[in-house]
């Protein structure tokens, strides 16, 4: 099967390569062509100076790329994949994006005699290395036939949640439930360390209960030794709460608790922390208790 990946960053990087090493006939498109050219270096395969042409006489071509504008682009644009796919073929886009833009590109696929699938994931740079990604997807069944054996390469879990868009609507609830354990996590901490406490120890002990979650067991370590280098990075995070809270404003759902930790995320921004990883509201949390 000929396959094309379109966006060779944190996550596309590792999630190309696994389906070159699972045999796959894999093209790579990167805006940066040096960082193509490594993927082929140390995967082989073969690389593309455009989206159109990676794309061309491909069965399934995916993208993850940055922003709604950025999906339009590889897909869409004047040298986008769209052009030159052929009928039949699928279109699997993992980038978090807007379920707007998912109808947008299913329709255009349809149009085309094309399928189309949303497909953001959850899992990190390091669940992509392990191809051990949660895979959330929108799209009509028989497009989701075709995309699932070629996503199972790097995916411990991948389900269709419903039509065009509920990929990425479940990726939304997803980074809305986040958002409010990191930021609790943060202030539990924090209270522990106030309280002179061994932080170490209470996590010890209430990670065994009620409490637990993937952020506790995994960030709390870094947290405390402000360590903000391990994972999805802030602005990124303020993008994906972005797309929630416009959605939220659609809908009618009201969610008090995402807007004030997106608030939070824009102050740690302040603090020079763009880059951090998402576990860096820590950091915000401890300047505030300094300064009070």
């Amino acid at each position: 099967m000929r396959v094309s990946f379109l966006g060779l960053g944190v996550m596309g990087y590792p999630m190309a390569g696994h389906l070159k090493r699972a045999g796959y006939d894999v093209t790579v498109y990167n805006r940066t062509r040096k960082k193509a050219e490594n993927w082929v270096k140390e995967y082989g395969g073969s690389s593309a100076p455009s989206p159109a042409e990676a794309a061309a006489n491909a069965d399934v071509v995916l993208s993850c790329v940055g922003r709604d504008d950025d999906v339009r682009e590889v897909a869409l644009g004047r040298h986008g994949a769209f052009i030159t796919m052929k009928r039949d073929a699928v279109f699997i886009d993992h980038t978090t994006a807007s379920a707007d833009l998912a109808r947008e590109l299913a329709e255009a696929a349809h149009q085309r005699g094309m399928h189309f699938v949303d497909a953001p994931v959850s899992g990190g740079e390091q669940g992509a290395k392990n191809g051990q990604l949660t895979i959330m997807c929108g799209g009509t069944p028989a497009a989701y036939a075709k995309a699932e054996p070629v996503m199972a390469k790097y995916a411990r879990q991948c389900r269709l949640m419903g039509e065009a868009g509920a990929g990425q609507l479940t990726k939304m609830v997803n980074q809305i439930c986040i958002a409010g354990l990191v930021q609790a996590l943060s202030e539990g901490l924090s209270f522990a360390r106030a309280a002179g406490l061994d932080p170490l120890g209470v996590i010890e002990v209430i990670s065994k209960g009620a409490a637990q979650s993937w952020q506790m067991e995994n960030r709390h370590k870094t947290m405390l030794a402000g360590e903000f280098e391990h994972g999805f990075a802030v602005e990124w995070m303020r993008k994906d709460l972005a797309i929630c809270l416009q959605e939220a404003r659609r809908n009618g759902t009201s969610l008090p608790v995402t807007s004030l930790v997106d608030q939070f995320y824009a102050e740690v921004e302040k603090m020079g922390g763009k880059r951090w990883d998402t576990s860096s509201l820590f950091a915000r949390q401890e300047a505030f208790k300094k300064v009070r």
